[in-house]
Parts: structure tokens; sequence; C-alpha cells
């Protein structure tokens, strides 16, 4: 079974597959880690899932941590997606961040599964990986961070620190997954008009 897979990390090595036998081999393996910890899953609880054994699996991905890998790598990928579309950049720095914003939480409403795969099993990748995909975790961030920043400049927001702002926005935002769904906040869209409405008011928003 070939190894068709895309795109590339920095360093030119392929990460996601594009078939369809390595997307329900993450998408099993999404469950399980979500479920039980990565460090509480074995490949063999992966493919059971699937109804296969574990050597059917190695075509795809030869180890659990690589398949960890190409679930963050994705995962981080996509969220860098969904951000960008969400951003108006013809608008007022209000306008953007409340979409932006509003976008980022909704994602971890949505995919709160795979979110908490994503954003909190990342110390199980290996040094190289991990290196890969912080780098995609700041280019989320700094979608954010540019919007703090044209606001604090043309007046539209009070910021004391960017920085600090900046990293309490993208916290909430990541947080969502871990305890999405609760009390009232079951509806993802209400999530992300909530959270559009939180980070305007720590930006400081006139």
């Amino acid at each position: 079974m070939s190894r068709t897979e895309a795109p590339p990390d920095a360093t030119g090595t392929a990460v996601v597959s594009t078939s369809k036998a390595a997307a329900r081999i993450r998408a099993a393996a999404v469950e399980a880690f979500a479920e039980n910890g990565y460090g509480g899953t074995t490949t063999r609880d992966i493919a059971a899932r699937l109804g296969l054994s574990p050597a059917a699996m190695y075509p795809h991905y030869k180890s659990k941590e690589e398949l960890l890998y190409a679930i963050s790598y994705e995962g981080h990928q996509r969220c860098i997606e969904v951000l960008t579309e969400a951003d108006p950049t013809g608008e007022s720095p209000t306008v953007r961040l409340r979409s932006v914003v509003g976008a980022f939480a909704g994602w971890h409403a949505t995919h709160h599964a795979r979110g908490r795969v994503v954003q909190y099993e990342l110390t199980a990748l290996s040094p190289e990986h991990y290196r890969t995909v912080i780098g995609l975790r700041r280019d989320v961030s700094r979608i954010v961070k540019r919007i703090v920043r044209a606001g604090a400049e043309d007046g539209s927001f009070v910021v004391p620190d960017i920085e600090g702002v900046n990293l309490a926005i993208n916290s909430l935002c990541v947080d969502v997954c871990r305890w999405f769904p609760s009390g009232g906040l079951t509806d993802p869209d209400a999530v992300a008009e909530l959270y559009g409405e939180l980070a305007l008011r720590l930006a400081g928003a006139r």
C-alpha cells in the first residue's frame, strides 16, 4: 500500500496521508487518545476500533508517535486555515478580533475530542516533531497577535500588554476543547459568540 502524503513539513518530510485508510486510522486514534490519553492507548487499541490487526496500520504509520504527529500537524494546520479564512482583513481590528477568536473557540468546541489530542498531547512527540508542531502553534498565535497589535496601534484597543493579552486569548480558546460541552454551553456557535466578546474585553476594545 502506498504512503501518498501531503503536505510536507519544513524539512520536506511527508506528514499527513491523503489515503482514506490513513484518514480512518487517524480518526480512530483521535477517539482513543481523547478517551484514554496517548500514554494509555496502544496501537492494538486503535487497530481494534477499525477491526484491523496492528500490522495493517504499519504501511501508513510506523509507530504510535508518528500517528500522533500526523494528527497534531493536521490539527494545527487546520487551525491556521480556520483563522485565516475567518479574518476579514479589510475590516476594523474590532471586527477582525471578534471573528477570528470566535472561529478559533468555535473550532475547539466543534472538534473538542480532536482538540484535546492536538493541544494536550504535544509532550509525547519526539523532539524533532515537537519543534515542528510548536512552529505551527506559533503561527496560530501570530494571527491573533497581529490583530491585537493593529488595534493597539490605531486606538481601537487599549492594551496594557500585547504579548500578555495575546497569550490570554489563545489560552482561553485552546482550553475550550478541555471542558466542552459543559453547563449551559453546549452549542459551538454560542461559544464562538461568547469568546469573541471576551476577546474584545481582554483587548480593551473602545
